[in-house]
């Protein structure tokens, strides 16, 4: 009987122990769940945080870029001549006055072209950035631009006088130029594995384009060379709807594909073999990249000349405000970034040293360059540490 006794009472201390140590694993199991899924809620309330603000960034910048310029109107005045031009040209009708022909002929162009092209030129630089897997990748700093500017301005000086040069075929122009560095930047990365040594490398094929270009205005016309001085300093003034519409075409769908490519490229960032392991095809994906880049880097250049230091700067900014490296969150992020960064130096540009105009590059450069020193220097910190 008591040994009886004894065995029970070992079996219910045996199923106590069991059921016990089962509690205590289920609880663990749901506190690493809970864990894991905590910090993906906090990169999605920050991104939705940060979407807003940059939308009312966006929000507030095109609205100064209305109403500040050498003509000042009131808001007023300006929902007044939005709601008056846009029946005008519903109807088909000339524009009712002088003041609506400066917004829908000028500012609303201006403003809408520096914002298309100032989120593709950050997009173009986080692909870049994707690709080479540093943040200090760019396509103004690896002569990108550069070469789009050369093959843009032979173009201009040998074919305006045969050829009607539209938005779209300076886009093309741009695009062969780009890729023809792209490939050459990338035929030195097989070599060079140390990122500065390749940075100084892009801005040597910088000045290398710059020299061809500089020798193809030898053998311009006076015209020639004005047109093409205006342009190359990079600027969004005297752009038309067809100016805008052709960057719509051409960087919306870029930008686009750019954001469906968001999970590869997450996986490509931690390294070519987990990528592979996820079922990333490698050298298409890469291919991809390097093309849409290319493609809006291109149609920065070709429509609004060559800015600089867009790429670089705004993905590191969105990258430290969304505390994230995501490509998820960074795309549309950075796309909103550029624009409001390019809509702010462009109203500065215009209207610091009002009625002279300042070139938008010059001011992006002004603030773009002390963020990629900053980068440069916290890189090397980290690697001294």
């Amino acid at each position: 009987m008591l040994r009886k006794n004894g065995r029970a009472g070992f079996i219910w201390l045996a199923r106590i122990i069991f059921y016990r140590s089962l509690c205590i694993r289920m609880k663990k199991t749901v506190n690493i769940e809970t864990n894991a899924h905590t910090p993906k809620k906090s990169a999605q309330a920050r991104f939705a945080l940060v979407m807003l603000a940059l939308a009312c960034l966006l929000a507030l910048s095109l609205a100064l870029n209305l109403l500040v310029g050498s003509v000042g109107m009131s808001p007023s005045r300006v929902l007044s001549l939005l709601g008056d031009g846009f029946r005008a040209l519903m109807d088909k009708a000339p524009l009712p006055s002088s003041d609506a022909e400066i917004l829908f002929g000028i500012r609303l162009p201006r403003l809408l072209l520096a914002s298309i092209l100032g989120g593709s030129l950050a997009v173009s630089g986080f692909l870049l950035q994707a690709f080479f897997r540093n943040p200090i990748a760019g396509p103004f700093v690896l002569g990108i631009s550069s070469g789009a500017k050369m093959i843009v301005g032979v173009t201009m000086i040998f074919l305006a006088g045969s050829i009607t040069l539209s938005p779209a075929a300076l886009i093309a122009s741009a695009f062969i130029g780009s890729l023809l560095v792209t490939a050459l930047v990338l035929l030195f990365s097989q070599k060079v594995r140390n990122m500065e040594l390749l940075l100084v490398v892009g801005i040597m094929v910088g000045y290398i384009c710059s020299a061809v270009t500089d020798i193809a205005i030898t053998f311009a016309s006076e015209q020639d060379i004005v047109n093409l001085k205006y342009w190359s300093m990079g600027n969004f003034s005297g752009k038309g709807w067809e100016h805008v519409r052709t960057a719509a075409l051409v960087c919306f769908p870029a930008v686009c594909a750019s954001f469906l490519l968001s999970k590869p490229m997450g996986a490509y960032a931690l390294g070519e073999g987990y990528a592979r392991s996820m079922g990333v095809r490698i050298r298409p994906f890469r291919l991809a990249l390097i093309l849409l880049s290319s493609l809006l880097s291109a149609c920065v250049t070709a429509l609004a000349g060559p800015i600089s230091f867009v790429g670089i700067a705004v993905p590191h900014i969105t990258r430290s405000l969304l505390k994230s490296s995501r490509p998820v969150f960074v795309i549309p992020a950075v796309f909103l970034c550029g624009a409001v960064f390019c809509l702010v130096c462009d109203l500065i540009a215009r209207t610091v040293f009002a009625p002279t105009e300042l070139n938008i590059g010059t001011v992006t450069s002004v603030f773009g360059a002390p963020v990629v020193i900053y980068m440069m220097l916290m890189r090397r910190h980290r690697a001294e540490g």
